[in-house]
């Protein structure tokens, strides 16, 4: 049986506006809340966006998914983890302000700003992970909605919504043990010694010898902050080893987060504004493709999926692909279905303006 995907369409043109009318559309038709029941604790699990980004999700459009929990009589708050990376998102103090100065209060997005912190163990016995270690709140709660910008990832090829929970509600402690086997390499004749890998590096892993850049695989935390922050292309990562297994333990951390909300999570994810890289980079990327639309689903899978054949789709090529040719997106849409996360099959269900 496939999926059901919900759409509505956007152009790059579009306003605000009309974006917003266009998600009340689809939420109004897609009765993508309809299991929220009353006094339940909902987790809308939200990228903030980091300092000087501009692709995350907005908080007037986040608005209106508090409001549908809130009409069912259900408790809704804004949550998201710290991360590995240096930034304003590393503790919780500093990532609530940037949450807040992004406009995500309790008087635009409809609900308050709660920061995940803590670690609580999860046995999962997989393949790589078998003890996941995710934050607390996440158990704490009843219901999970993942809000997701689908955009293009440094380590993962594309992120969406599996990211978002894999990835996004683990601990700091996480997230470490998926970066684990991450550790990146200096290409000694594209190094400038220019040092923006070391500012970036949150563990003093990167020294600069002979005017070239050295990384202490001791040290490094698989973060690949060094890998985004450099302008030349010196620094990448073995994929061929064990990095490459980065995604599929995304998608155990993904299913241990869901773990006992099989059919009580749903997801969003805006393909608009479609980027190269990720939300956590401190600086606003240029679109690579059309915007697209926005998607709803219960299954995490087949929304990533077809978010992800809707905007090749419109590039007319595998743009992700493109952008970064070694990392290869299809394992971890391949492995989640595999570990029963959800469905790769999809029924797309096109929603035309304001339902």
């Amino acid at each position: 049986m496939k999926s059901k995907v919900y759409f509505v369409p956007v152009k790059n043109s579009d306003t605000k506006e009309a974006i917003r009318e266009k998600f009340a559309g689809l939420l109004e038709v897609s009765n993508l809340f309809n299991f929220v029941k009353k006094n339940e604790k909902v987790a809308v699990k939200m990228h903030f966006g980091e300092e000087g980004n501009t692709g995350f999700v907005k908080p007037e459009y986040v608005r209106l998914v508090s409001d549908k929990i809130k009409k069912t009589g259900a408790k809704p708050v804004l949550t998201d983890t710290n991360t590995l990376y240096s930034g304003k998102r590393t503790n919780a103090k500093d990532h609530a302000l940037l949450a807040r100065e992004h406009g995500f209060t309790e008087e635009i997005a409809g609900a308050p700003v709660v920061i995940a912190d803590g670690n609580k163990d999860v046995v999962m016995g997989g393949k790589f992970v078998k003890t996941a270690k995710i934050a607390p709140l996440f158990f704490d709660i009843d219901v999970i909605i993942g809000i997701s910008h689908f955009k293009g990832h440094i380590m993962a090829g594309f992120g969406g919504a599996l990211k978002n929970i894999g990835m996004g509600c683990a601990s700091r402690e996480g997230k470490l043990a998926q970066h684990s086997d991450v550790a990146p390499f200096v290409r000694f004749k594209n190094c400038t010694g220019c040092a923006g890998c070391k500012k970036a590096c949150p563990a003093d892993a990167v020294i600069i010898t002979n005017n070239k850049s050295n990384i202490n695989s001791t040290k490094c935390i698989g973060c690949a902050s060094c890998i985004a922050a450099c302008p030349y292309h010196a620094i990448d990562i073995h994929w061929e080893g064990g990095a490459g297994n980065i995604q599929e333990k995304m998608m155990e951390y993904a299913k241990a987060a869901l773990t006992g909300k099989e059919k009580k999570s749903a997801f969003v994810n805006f393909a608009i504004k479609i980027t190269k890289e990720c939300d956590c980079l401190a600086k606003d990327d240029p679109r690579i493709s059309p915007d697209v639309g926005i998607f709803a689903s219960t299954d995490p899978v087949a929304i990533d999926k077809a978010c992800l054949d809707s905007v090749n789709s419109a590039c007319g090529k595998d743009i992700f692909k493109e952008a970064w040719p070694e990392r290869d997106w299809s394992k971890q849409l391949n492995y989640a279905e595999d570990i029963g996360i959800g469905r790769l099959d999809y029924e797309l269900i096109k929603i035309e303006k304001g339902g």
